[in-house]
Formats: C-alpha cells, structure tokens, sequence
C-alpha cells in the first residue's frame, strides 16, 4: 500500500517497511551475503513486496523486484537478539541467518543448523522483518542505519 500518490512526480510513501538488521562485527562479505539470504526469504513467503516485472526499451525482460526500498540496519549481539524478541512477539514476517550458516554449504544443513537450537538461544548474524512502519521501527528500537 502506499500513500500520496497523487502524480508521477509525487514520492511514493509506503504503509509498510522491509529491514534487515546486521550484526555490526560481520565481515564485508558476510554482511553482502547474509542481506542477501534474509532478503530472499521475504519475497517468496510475501507477494505484496513483489513488484511487476522490468523490461528495457528493446523489449529484453527482466525479473520483478521488491516494489520497495530494503533499509539496512547494524548493531550489537543483544540489538540483534532484543529485535528478533519484539519480531517474535509482534508475529512479524520475518527472515534469520545466524552463524552456524557460515559453514554450511547448502539449504538442508541450514535449516537443519537453525532448527537444533531453540529460538532464545540462536547466534544470530542477521535479521529482515517486514510489515506496518510502526511496528518494523519498534522491532529495530536500538538498531542504527548500516553505514
């Protein structure tokens, strides 16, 4: 949903936001491939954040994307672990990556490293949630835009 939208030239608000919350001692590459993952999860499970499909001017088509901007946000072990509590509470939509995915090599074995630790308990490395601004900002209370 968006507001606003009165013209072309008129910025596009939407109702809701998509974050992603990294933890802030991940590596350069670790920070690009955890967004990565968190982010893929969102438009498989969410239809709404799917935008149409692109095309260039000579026709060449192109996949659809989310129809709007992902905000990236860092911080500290217990940010993250004090997010993933509210996501849980709020019944957001949301995506993980904790560190045991760093050494696996495919979705089996991630999903199998996630699911031997109970949630209270799990390393995370990174976090996307999605929904209503409001409640997405009260999520990531504490969290800081990723530089």
């Amino acid at each position: 949903m968006t507001t606003g939208m009165t013209t072309e030239n008129t910025p596009v608000r939407f109702d809701t936001k998509i974050a992603v919350l990294l933890r802030e001692d991940l590596e350069s590459w670790q920070r690009l491939n955890v967004t990565a993952f968190l982010v893929s999860g969102l438009g498989t499970e969410l239809p709404e954040v799917i935008g149409e499909p692109y095309a260039d001017a000579d026709g060449t088509p192109y996949l659809p994307m989310f129809r709007q901007p992902v905000l990236v946000f860092e911080g500290t072990k217990e940010t993250l672990t004090a997010a993933h509590g509210r996501a849980l509470a709020r019944a957001l939509p949301r995506a993980l990556f904790t560190s045991d995915l760093f050494a696996t090599g495919n979705d089996r074995d991630n999903r199998a490293a996630v699911r031997a630790v109970p949630a209270d308990q799990l390393d995370l490395a990174g976090l996307a949630v999605y929904g209503p601004r409001n409640a997405v900002d009260k999520v990531l209370k504490g969290a800081r835009m990723h530089p």
